[in-house]
């Protein structure tokens, strides 16, 4: 639920309908987030195509590291449903539930590598108070050894979480019942993107 009117899959047709279909089988289900922009298909497939670049793209910055960000952003951002949602992924993808759970709070478990704690921690920052990131910040994640490709990895994925953890906020999206299942990666065989 959203506190503005959305169309439900069952109800959508057209270039909504094929998107809905696609994220379905793809995901699972479709989730909140996609429905609540279902009066705009195609803002809808502009986000689906930036988070497919962002979260799923090969980079040298891995897919749970991606996931972790999106964690600690949404958290900073006080977006339980993001959270929710990119926790649960953490899990399938069999991330360490020590890690998930601290890091869904703002805290850095002894279990996370030092480079991993700096790359977070910097994320946390970036999302809550960008202006405070210095040119000192990308020294010290290159120290830590990062390359640049992830670190601009890291930086859409720290801008995209922000977009998206607003998006949920100023909309009201209401964390579904059945997240979980809205929460595996997509299939290379889908691709929600209207054929």
């Amino acid at each position: 639920m959203a506190w503005i009117d959305t169309i439900e899959p069952e109800n959508a047709d057209g270039e909504l309908a094929q998107f809905y279909q696609a994220i379905g089988a793809a995901r699972g289900g479709v989730a909140e987030v996609h429905r609540a922009q279902s009066l705009n298909p195609r803002a809808l497939r502009a986000h689906l195509e930036l988070y497919k670049a962002v979260v799923f793209a090969r980079s040298s910055l891995s897919r749970i590291a991606r996931e972790r960000l999106a964690v600690v952003v949404s958290a900073a951002n006080r977006c339980p449903y993001c959270v929710a949602h990119h926790s649960e992924a953490l899990r399938q993808l069999g991330d360490l539930p020590v890690i998930i759970d601290a890091i869904a709070q703002a805290q850095w478990p002894h279990e996370l590598p030092h480079d991993e704690e700096l790359l977070l921690r910097w994320a946390a920052t970036a999302a809550r108070e960008p202006a405070h990131c210095q040119e000192a910040d990308i020294v010290a994640l290159r120290q830590a050894g990062y390359d640049d490709r992830a670190i601009l990895d890291a930086s859409l994925t720290i801008a995209y979480f922000s977009f998206v953890n607003r998006l949920v906020l100023v909309l009201g999206i209401e964390l579904e019942d059945d997240y979980r299942k809205t929460c595996t990666e997509p299939s290379d065989s889908h691709d929600p993107e209207p054929k």
